[in-house]
């Protein structure tokens, strides 16, 4: 019998009650070797309570923990197909780099003398990322991508409050990601929202209408969240340059870029990445993250301090730039995730170029496969995302939520849903460089399984998913009121 090429099933799924409802008193899953110095009495004003730690045996321990991890879902586990996060499988020997003791147990207090190869590091991973995006002037300061929107609205600021007037606007695409709005306000800017036309794209007629003497500049997040790229960037940043404002480009989405667009001669002044997306860290559960910003010779005065500086055969943190805008970091910023980064563009080099091709190829790949299964609102070349909706299913009674968890029963953590705002009932699908033929095509017929099941019985795709640990939540409830407690 042939396998199922769909991963879900109705495998075992073992119970595990919390770790303090295990084991008994007295037991333990170590041993303590033999006494080789004198006893001592801890006096009375130390003592306390002792600790309410669980007794376990060895084993005990690594059930619970096995059991535990087989709960949860990842990308080693499978295609992972969140839109705008670039899930991607990142190669493991990034990790082992990056926990080389040298780095690993670098203290971030150590003289500069002691600390040449960190230095060094970062220094030539600044150069890396100033090629691969055509704007020379980076920092790694910041330490993930909103902090990194949050930096070029710093240096939007600085750059005005030099030119001699202060401005008070930004414009902000319905197609940008939802932290741009929320770093310019942060800044004292008034966000301005320029509604995308037909295509799903910005206009440079809608941008010019905008564009005034009070305007700083625009966001643009380039490819958008449609999954888009912006086509007519050069001729937008035309029209904002010609008003004396900047371009910031939200490049969480640079994984469809690497090696192909040089941002600068798009227009772009200030560019913002992700470390932990494009440049395969892991990313997701809350970090860590690196967001480093690339700008124009022109606005690298401004960038944060210290500056790592070389001088002549040696490194050096340097803070003598009187436009910057300040530090941003306790310190310099997330050094591991900077490893790893370094290490990742080291080992392909000009392949980077094809990493973005194939997650492009991918992403086609699935548009055009799923598109008489699930509604597509933009049937036009995307990059390494796209956008369906749940409109062929709502006469089913079927939401975008149902289709979600009826993946998971299939075997597949869900895309991105109801985002981005601008379609309704969205599903954002990502596939990454990472996925083969074969694992995008188990993907579709999972998809295509699910809008079988919508059609077929769709009281039972409300109740997905059913082979899981945990099934359908009452979400209204969970929101209204949460259980805190654990």
């Amino acid at each position: 019998m042939s396998q199922d090429p769909t991963p879900g099933t109705t495998g075992l799924v073992m119970d595990e009650p919390l770790i303090f409802e295990r084991g008994q008193k007295g037991r333990s899953g170590f041993s303590m070797p033999a006494r080789d110095v004198p006893a001592l009495e801890v006096p009375d004003e130390l003592k306390g309570e002792d600790p309410d730690l669980p007794d376990l045996s060895e084993i005990e321990v690594v059930r619970h923990y096995t059991r535990l991890s087989q709960y949860n879902f990842g990308v080693d586990s499978g295609t992972y197909p969140l839109g705008s996060c670039t899930m991607k499988y990142n190669p493991k020997i990034n990790e082992k780099l990056a926990g080389l003791p040298g780095f690993a147990s670098a203290h971030p207090l150590a003289p500069q003398s002691l600390s040449q190869g960190a230095l060094r590091l970062m220094f030539e991973l600044q150069d890396f990322l100033g090629e691969i995006t055509g704007l020379r002037g980076v920092s790694l300061q910041p330490a993930a991508g909103a902090h990194g929107e949050y930096a070029g609205m710093r240096i939007f600021h600085a750059w005005h409050r030099k030119k001699g007037k202060q401005r008070h606007k930004v414009l902000i695409p319905d197609t940008a990601h939802g932290t741009n709005p929320a770093s310019a306000a942060l800044c004292g800017f008034r966000a301005v929202p320029v509604e995308s036309n037909e295509q799903g794209i910005l206009s440079a007629e809608g941008v010019a209408r905008l564009m005034d003497e009070d305007t700083a500049g625009l966001m643009v997040t380039n490819p958008n969240t449609l999954g888009l790229f912006e086509e007519n960037i050069k001729e937008i940043a035309g029209a904002v340059h010609a008003k004396g404002g900047l371009i910031y480009c939200d490049g969480a989405n640079f994984n469809a870029l690497m090696g192909i667009v040089d941002m600068e001669a798009t227009g772009v002044d200030i560019l913002h990445l992700n470390l932990h997306k494009t440049f395969a860290t892991p990313h997701g559960g809350g970090g860590p993250g690196s967001g480093p910003i690339c700008v124009t010779r022109e606005l690298e005065p401004f960038l944060p301090i210290p500056r790592i500086v070389r001088e002549n055969d040696s490194f050096a943190l340097s803070e003598d730039y009187p436009d910057s805008l300040g530090r941003l970091h306790s310190f310099y910023g997330n050094f591991g995730v900077m490893i790893k980064a370094y290490a990742y563009i080291l080992s392909l080099g000009p392949l980077l170029k094809s990493v973005s091709q194939t997650a492009v190829l991918n992403a086609n790949y699935l548009k055009e496969r799923l598109k008489k299964t699930l509604h597509l609102p933009y049937d036009r070349p995307c990059m390494h995302e796209c956008v369906f909706t749940d409109k062929f299913q709502q006469e089913f009674g079927i939401s975008t939520l149902d289709i979600a968890k009826g993946l998971i029963d299939q075997g597949y953590h869900p895309p991105t849903i109801y985002f981005p705002l601008v379609v309704q009932g969205a599903m954002m699908v990502e596939p990454t460089e990472s996925e083969t033929r074969e694992d995008l095509d188990s993907l579709v017929l999972a998809f295509e399984r699910v809008a079988e099941q919508a059609r077929e019985d769709p009281d039972k795709l409300h109740q997905a998913p059913v082979k899981t640990k945990v099934k359908r939540l009452d979400e209204t409830l969970a929101a209204r009121k949460p259980c805190l407690t654990g």
